[in-house]
């Protein structure tokens, strides 16, 4: 199978995890859409269709990808937002649709958009053109959609983790729960004194990882390559992403990689992005005091998202100090700086912001940003290259006027309350 995969306007409500890389790049469960989606469809050979600006970063993250190659001709295109269930889809000319939703296009009849902008009218095109069918799996349309069905993926991807890994090994962990739910890769190193519940579901555990003494892991989570969990409490429904350094206590939070949150403190139903480091005693509320409804700020609206239990969502680059309070439904940017307060920090903080006693500042200086980002990313044998300062300059211009329009309103309401 060529597999094709797509963006479309549904990427807007997925940020701010999404502002930096392809929505097939989100995860959930014990991988990434993309790989899910490569592996449950069988694809050998696979391209992409992305937004503009992100492609030259998505090729240096994806060298094994087409991207945005005008000459590339899938026989299957699927929509990057896709959590496909574990079912080999049909070969008959189709559009399986989720709702209103395309999830996937199956041999497609029409030609392909000569631009990204083109592919919703491609879709509908498609869609009035090809038979339809009801799709099986999910749409991922905000993130708490990824971070609600991750528990229920990681129990989808247990089998299939088993096989890659071999035989179960649990190197004296205590296990409290079926033991074959407990899958340790060979090479991943567990010291004395861990304990592993598998009773709502499996724990894995990926390869070169460290789970230090006295860590708590509930199933269904998964640890990922070369991530060290530092005497924590894992709670089920968690993914830890690639290289990250985990301490204190996670409850059904995805952390995407290379983050740190080394320190004790609270993360709660939340997704955190890529080189984020959150300061010693950063807590996290992902529950109201009335146990309302929680309402997040995606794309300039808010949304009510029905749930009552909603964390933070925090973008790649951001940095919170010492006791850093977040409030429930709290989204941050990319590149934002948070100073502790002593009080509840905005729940609404747009990329290349600071927050400083509780204000929130635009963040000029590029050059001192992005020679953070290089120390960063030089810590984990990373490159900060041409491709993500360039791109990074065109994020910085994009999300301007939203920047700038958030620090007006919050200084607005200041003022109307001085008087």
């Amino acid at each position: 199978m060529k597999l094709g995969i797509f963006e479309d306007a549904g990427v807007d409500l997925l940020e701010p995890i999404a502002l930096t890389r392809p929505a097939f790049a989100l995860r959930c469960g014990a991988s990434t859409l993309l790989e899910r989606q490569q592996r449950v469809l069988g694809a050998k050979e696979v391209g992409a269709w992305v937004r503009p600006a992100l492609a030259d970063l998505a090729r240096l993250d994806h060298p094994a990808l087409s991207i945005n190659d005008s000459d590339w001709r899938p026989n299957v295109w699927v929509n990057a937002r896709w959590l496909p269930p574990s079912a080999r889809l049909g070969t008959s000319p189709c559009v399986g649709l989720i709702g209103q939703e395309v999830a996937y296009v199956i041999a497609p009849s029409v030609a392909l958009p000569d631009h990204l902008g083109d592919v919703n009218n491609w879709l509908a095109l498609c869609q009035s053109e090809l038979p339809h069918v009801a799709a099986d799996g999910t749409m991922i349309d905000y993130l708490w959609d990824a971070v609600d069905r991750n528990g229920e993926t990681l129990c989808q991807d247990w089998q299939w983790f088993q096989r890659l890994h071999g035989a179960n090994r649990n190197n004296g962990i205590a296990v409290i729960g079926p033991s074959e739910q407990l899958v340790v890769a060979d090479d991943a190193a567990i010291e004395p004194f861990v304990t592993a519940d598998t009773r709502h579901g499996p724990v894995l555990i990926d390869r070169g990882a460290v789970v230090q003494s006295f860590s708590r892991l509930e199933g269904p989570c998964y640890i990922g390559q070369e991530s060290q969990i530092l005497g924590a409490k894992l709670r089920g429904g968690s993914s830890i992403g690639p290289r990250c350094r985990i301490g204190g206590e996670v409850e059904a939070s995805i952390v995407h990689a290379n983050s740190n949150k080394y320190h004790e403190g609270f993360l709660g139903h939340s997704y955190v992005g890529e080189w984020v480091n959150l300061g010693a005693a950063t807590q996290t509320s992902d529950l109201r005091n009335d146990y309302g409804p929680v309402r997040v700020a995606i794309n300039g609206q808010r949304l009510s998202t029905g749930r009552t239990k909603i964390g933070s969502y925090i973008g790649d680059h951001t940095k919170t100090g010492m006791g850093a309070l977040l409030n429930t439904g709290s989204v941050v940017g990319a590149f934002c700086n948070l100073l502790p307060s002593g009080t509840l920090l905005p729940a609404i903080v747009p990329s290349f912001c600071e927050v400083n006693y509780g204000a929130v500042r635009e963040r000029f200086d590029l050059r001192q940003v992005f020679t953070t980002a290089t120390t960063v990313m030089r810590r984990r044998r990373c490159e900060f290259t041409e491709p993500h300062r360039d791109f990074y300059y065109t994020l910085f211009e994009q999300t301007a006027d939203r920047r700038r329009k958030t620090i007006l309103d919050a200084e607005i309401r200041r003022l109307k309350r001085s008087v």
